[in-house]
């Protein structure tokens, strides 16, 4: 299961809207390796600037893995820490994430990360079973 969905948000779906600040919150407490690495290079970009933050460290574990693929292969998680962040996420792999600003999508940079040749040349043996 992806998130740790509380009875009160499961209401809300079941009835129709849903506030996205509540989805953003179980976001945040279902995945908190996931969150924590969005928020750090979300910082990271507003505080050093450039086209875009990533990170090319590895999850300490599985669990961790397992939460930061999680969160990027589902559009609606996705899509929520986007808008919450107001930015723009790519993912290459099991680790990479990159945040670039809101609107990058389709800039010269954020087509580069996400091309193909982006993702060839981010492969490595050591990722393999990642």
């Amino acid at each position: 299961m992806s998130l740790d969905v509380p009875p009160e948000l499961l209401a809300q779906a079941e009835a129709g809207e849903v506030d996205e600040a509540e989805f953003v919150e179980c976001i945040r407490a279902s995945l908190p390796y996931a969150w924590e690495l969005v928020a750090e290079l979300v910082a990271r970009l507003e505080v050093d600037g450039g086209e875009f933050a990533d990170n090319q460290v590895p999850p300490p574990d599985e669990q961790a893995r397992g939460q930061l693929l999680r969160a990027l292969a589902s559009d609606a998680i996705r899509g929520a820490l986007e808008r919450h962040h107001g930015v723009t996420l790519a993912f290459q792999n099991c680790h990479r994430v990159a945040v670039f600003p809101k609107g990058a999508r389709g800039s010269a940079r954020h087509a580069a990360f996400t091309s193909v040749r982006g993702q060839l040349l981010n492969q490595s043996p050591v990722l393999r079973d990642c």
